[in-house]
């Protein structure tokens, strides 16, 4: 089992960060890399032609090892909605279909299907949460018809860490010929994922959470379905023969084999693209199931106790480790709850009527403790106040 990786990184004394799902802190590694990459631009002699493709090539293939796909899949991209974008500039949709999205999904994996299904005259679907006799699961399951054109979803709910079962669901769209898309910026680095075993047609990541990644970076996964299709812009990076510069305006109107032409321009970033293979490298060095191991051990008896609280957590089985909702009980104030979180420096983040949690490798048990006490000294004041009748 892994241990805290707490002195891999810079965060400040004091700083109970419970917040990965927000934005991951940069590594020390990942830093160096970045300011590495700065410096190179000192003296832009010292950039040869080849370093515009070996970087790029390197990050392909770390992030295609990290959700079982061969490098060759893989296009650089500079947030999720690029590749969503993407992805929906690719599918056909008739008039009539329906496109089916989660319920309170992350904005990015809404507002590019509302256009979609607005420009298409199609349905929009949204699938909400469990009821007390069906599941979110085969809720989205029943919604998916021989009409239903894309299912796109998380493997788990940016909001809450609710868990999908996606191979169900894929298996589902698969048997009505409708497409499976899935956003893996809150799972792929921190939970085991294999895009090709899921059959999805498109995965696509943010870095600057569970990739370790910085700023406007990520990846996306292309199943064949999207393999030949048409990228939002035509870098010159993703043409044939694009690798000598001597014969650029020799046009070429072929693509570089693979997913190369959906990469967003200046994907070749000289400080931002060695972050995104640093980061790769270290969540690959760590493994996103060992990563899973530690959280869920780290976690297990504060969520124990946070229900004897009357907090509500949902079942392991139902929701990831690495990050999860904390639902408030009934009397209890979030703004009073935030107060006692912020004077004790634990920074997570509030999410409707709950409050996200999310820890990674650099968390020990001094920031469970933490987290503990504001909790306690929230319900506390609940307590109080019900004994003296205010």
């Amino acid at each position: 089992m892994l241990h805290c990786q707490k002195h891999l990184f810079s965060l400040p004394a004091g700083l109970h960060y419970l917040n990965c799902a927000y934005m991951s802190p940069l590594a020390r590694g990942v830093e160096a890399a970045g300011l590495e990459g700065l410096r190179r631009k000192r003296d832009p002699s010292s950039i040869p032609p080849a370093m515009f493709f070996k970087e790029s090539d390197e990050a392909r293939r770390l992030f295609g090892r990290l959700v079982g796909a061969p490098a060759d899949s893989v296009a650089l991209i500079p947030a999720a909605s690029y590749g969503l974008a993407t992805a929906a500039r690719n599918l056909a949709v008739r008039r009539g279909q329906n496109l089916v999205v989660m319920h309170e999904q992350f904005p990015s994996n809404v507002y590019t299907w509302r256009r979609l299904a607005e420009e298409s005259a199609a349905e929009l679907r949204t699938v909400g949460p469990s009821t007390s006799t069906t599941s979110w699961d085969e809720q989205i399951m029943d919604a998916i018809d021989e009409s239903t054109a894309l299912v796109t979803m998380s493997a788990v709910h940016w909001a809450d860490g609710t868990l999908f079962d996606l191979y169900a669901v894929s298996a589902r769209a698969r048997e009505v010929g409708a497409a499976i898309i899935v956003d893996a910026t809150q799972s792929a680095g921190a939970l085991d994922m294999d895009a090709r075993a899921l059959g999805l047609d498109a995965l696509v990541c943010a870095a600057y959470k569970w990739l370790m990644g910085p700023y406007s970076t990520g990846a996306m996964y292309v199943g064949p379905r999207f393999t030949d299709g048409i990228p939002l812009e035509e870098t010159w990076l993703a043409r044939k023969g694009s690798e000598r510069f001597d014969g650029l305006v020799e046009y070429e109107p072929a693509y570089q084999p693979g997913a190369i032409r959906f990469d967003v321009g200046e994907r070749s970033n000289f400080a931002l693209l060695p972050m995104l293979v640093a980061g790769l490298r270290q969540v690959l060095a760590w493994k996103p199931a060992d990563i899973q191991e530690y959280v869920a051990a780290l976690t297990g008896e504060l969520i124990q106790e946070a229900r004897g609280m009357g907090y509500r957590i949902s079942d392991a089985a139902h929701r990831a480790a690495h990050l999860f909702g904390i639902r408030l009980p009934a009397g209890v104030s979030m703004e009073r709850l935030k107060t006692e979180l912020a004077r004790r420096r634990v920074s997570v983040s509030v999410r409707g009527d709950a409050i996200r949690v999310s820890p990674h490798l650099y968390n020990d048990a001094r920031d469970m403790e933490a987290l503990r006490d504001a909790l306690v000294a929230a319900a506390d004041v609940k307590s109080k106040a019900a004994a003296t009748g205010v």
